[in-house]
């Protein structure tokens, strides 16, 4: 509604510092940066370590890798969607920045028609930058800047229908994004491997109550499937 060059989209759970916001924006305002369409900058949690918060574009193979648990393992944190495999202390482009801190170009945002609101939760700043990304725009993650992040918010409290809409928005995302029969395998890996993969993880951590987690979002899932493979974003499970 407003007429702003730039938004900024900010999560509830952050607390804004010195040049939190003025660093990023003179960066996106420099000569040469003009293709720059989103910024963000590190995000630190309530240790003060600085959060690995950037991502790579899904593909099927590092979404399979993330459903069965492969990018946890030693030497495989690399395989999966989230770059945990760089120490997020230097400045750099990257495919994705996480929308807890998201400033973007209004221009950007208006040309891509800003959000895809069939995705509720999870995955929608990840599927703004892909098409951002797709219409020549850059997003860059920056160390000179810094905010704190909790992480998780409130939906710490909603573990179930957290790892529902996790689940749900991956699903819609691969039948936007990638060739059929690659949604459909990952509808198959997520429908019928996963919830046993996840199980076995909780039981390694001792977490019993997180199987029964796991289920009770997995029913949450197959109740979904018919509005997911319609490509609808309405579902109140």
């Amino acid at each position: 509604a407003g007429s702003s060059p730039y938004i900024l989209f900010l999560n509830p759970d952050t607390r804004l510092e010195a040049g939190s916001t003025s660093i990023p924006l003179a960066f996106m305002e420099q000569l040469g940066n003009e293709k720059v369409g989103v910024c963000s900058i590190q995000l630190v949690d309530e240790r003060g370590k600085v959060s690995r918060t950037c991502a790579r574009y899904p593909t099927l193979g590092r979404l399979v890798s993330a459903a069965l648990g492969l990018d946890k393992l030693p030497g495989l944190a690399g395989s999966g969607v989230h770059m945990r495999d760089w120490d997020h202390l230097d400045s750099h482009q990257v495919d994705h920045v996480m929308g807890a801190f998201y400033l973007m170009r209004r221009e950007a945002f208006e040309r891509v028609g800003g959000f895809d609101e069939r995705f509720f939760v999870y995955l929608e700043d990840v599927d703004l930058s892909k098409v951002v990304g797709d219409s020549g725009w850059d997003s860059w993650y920056l160390t000179e800047a810094q905010a704190f992040h909790a992480g998780g918010g409130t939906s710490r409290q909603v573990k179930v229908h957290r790892l529902f809409y996790s689940l749900r928005s991956r699903l819609l995302y691969a039948f936007k994004h990638f060739p059929r029969w690659q949604a459909w395998t990952l509808v198959m890996v997520t429908n019928l491997l996963e919830p046993f993969t996840r199980s076995i993880w909780c039981l390694l951590r001792g977490d019993v109550v997180g199987v029964k987690h796991t289920w009770a979002a997995y029913g949450m899932l197959w109740r979904s499937m018919r509005h997911i493979l319609r490509g609808e974003g309405r579902y109140n499970p």
